[in-house]
Formats: structure tokens, sequence, C-alpha cells
């Protein structure tokens, strides 16, 4: 998501849960602010709608789309999520893109999100639902690296069908 979000021009904007103590964001996902702009904020909330996130939300004109990926989906993904439809956000929880220590909580949280108004779905159905239309010039970069990602999508998948 991270190579389709620099493709598609959307900002990053991350979080990391008590940074002196739990560590920083990990090196592999790549977070290069000089090529990947946005915010990257610490916090002890579980929420990641802190002040530097808000900001950067209220410079926007009207409601955002969200899209949310991460750790404890149950805690930091889904107290985000209701956070941002509070405020009247659009949402949308990445369900291969969510974990949490505890397996079993993923499928609980995401149902209790998509009975909240979160738009619950992979990441595969969301980058096209992005695009929308097969002529748009990202289309072919994007399509790449769906492909590029699609077993390890699909072994994420069936393992939550599982649950």
């Amino acid at each position: 998501m991270i190579t389709a979000s620099q493709i598609l021009g959307i900002p990053i904007h991350a979080t990391t849960q008590n940074r002196a103590r739990l560590g920083p964001i990990c090196a592999e996902l790549g977070l290069d602010r000089s090529v990947h702009p946005g915010v990257d904020a610490d916090k002890t909330a579980f929420s990641m709608y802190v002040p530097e996130v808000a900001a950067a939300l209220a410079a926007e004109a009207g409601p955002c789309e969200a899209v949310i990926v991460g750790i404890e989906a149950h805690i930091c993904v889904t107290q985000t999520a209701l956070d941002l439809l509070a405020r009247g956000h659009k949402v949308y929880v990445l369900a291969d893109g969510v974990s949490s220590c505890n397996a079993e909580e993923v499928p609980i949280a995401l149902r209790r999100l998509a009975r909240e108004g979160a738009v619950v779905t992979t990441s595969e159905g969301f980058l096209y639902e992005c695009m929308g239309d097969a002529a748009v010039e990202e289309f072919k970069a994007v399509a790449g690296l769906v492909k590029k990602s699609k077993e390890g999508t699909r072994e994420v998948l069936q393992t939550l069908c599982k649950m």
C-alpha cells in the first residue's frame, strides 16, 4: 500500500505507539518522508487521531477519505476508525492490512467497524475502486503492483476467512 499510495498520490499519516518504549516504525516499511508526504507522529493514545493528524486532515477541503492499515485491529485500528467516523470522514479499513497479536480479534473488530459505518474491504478492492477506470494513467503501475503481491494477499485473506 505504501508503493500504491505513491503511485496514486495519497499522503501517508503514520503514528508510533509510545516510540520511547516500543520503538520506531519498522524500517522494512520503507516509509521515506522524502518520497511519501504526510504526518509522522508519536502517541500514547490508542487512536491515531492525534493533534498532528487532525491538523493534516483539517487542511483538506471538507471530510476526507481515510484508509487504515495497522496492527492491533481491535485497539488502535478500531479507535482510529471510530474517531474518524465520528468526525464525518469516510473510512476504509483494509482487511488484509490489519492484524493483532491475538488473531481471533481481527474478524471481530472488522465486523464491528463495518456495523459502525467503515468500509471493510481488501487492498486490491480499494485500489481498483480508487482508480475507477482502467484508462487512468496510474492503472498499469497499480495493476502490476497488485499482481506482484497477489499471493501474499491471498494467504492473508485465506487465514481471515477461516476465523
